[in-house]
């Protein structure tokens, strides 16, 4: 029996390894909640954007100055051309964004001139169910081509990465599966003669073409919010860690008092 009780070195080791633990899942519960707290900011910062009247665009000038911190979701208005170039689709299973979207399906993503020149590219909105069908993505712009200005609203957005596992776009059907913009305005030829492209893009609001396609509309932003939950884990695994030493502490020194 002996051979189960701890000597003085595994309690002092057991009981470091337990601190080291309990230090550990207490400060990932009080992470979690420092995350919680930027995240309620940040919702509330983006419904302030989302909600807001539209700013006018801001010029060229001041792009490299905007961060996706501070400027993703922000409301403009303004004034563009959709240019007669080819236009680039991102497949989509759904929007996290967009209520109104479910179901698989694409983006149409278009340049349009500005009146001082500069390209920017303006996500014109969902074509559900055309992954594979080049013909029909390329109907569903084509009427936005018009040679005409058009006032647009939308909301400025900024390119994605490309995940590990995010298939490689094909450039022959002009598909892609992440929102690069930049990437499409390279493989596409958009802007060239050395103008410009925004470093943001455009999803927009309206108009809504007279056919409903592509298919803009109001962004509605739903951040998920799990970060009490986590918490709780860690301060509940930080508790039981503390317990089950509580309990191993209190057999050793059990058996130790019966030797006696």
């Amino acid at each position: 029996m002996t051979g189960v009780h701890a000597s003085p070195r595994h309690l002092t080791g057991f009981g470091i390894f337990t601190l080291l633990m309990v230090v550990l899942f207490t400060g990932l519960g009080v992470w979690q909640l420092q995350r919680r707290v930027e995240k309620h900011a940040l919702i509330a910062a983006l419904t302030e954007r989302l909600a807001a009247t539209p700013d006018s665009l801001p010029p060229a000038p001041l792009w490299p100055t905007l961060t996706q911190a501070r400027d993703e979701f922000r409301r403009v208005q303004f004034s563009a051309t959709y240019e007669a170039q080819p236009d680039a689709m991102v497949y989509s299973s759904g929007s996290a964004v967009r209520e109104d979207i479910s179901g698989p399906g694409t983006w149409a993503f278009i340049p349009a001139r500005l009146p001082g020149g500069e390209t920017v590219v303006i996500n014109a909105g969902f074509v559900q169910n055309t992954m594979q069908d080049r013909g029909q993505q390329d109907r569903a712009v084509k009427p936005l081509i018009t040679g005409e200005p058009a006032m647009l609203t939308g909301y400025i957005r900024f390119p994605e990465s490309a995940g590990m596992l995010t298939p490689q776009e094909n450039v022959a059907r002009r598909l892609w599966f992440t929102r690069d913009h930049l990437a499409m305005a390279r493989a596409l030829g958009w802007g060239g003669d050395g103008r410009p492209v925004a470093p943001f893009y455009i999803d927009l609001e309206s108009p809504v073409p007279a056919s409903g396609v592509p298919k803009p509309g109001p962004l509605d932003v739903h951040l998920k919010d799990d970060h009490m939950q986590y918490a709780i884990t860690w301060f509940t695994l930080a508790g039981a860690v503390v317990i089950a030493f509580a309990v191993w502490l209190f057999g050793q020194r059990r058996a130790s008092a019966l030797r006696k």
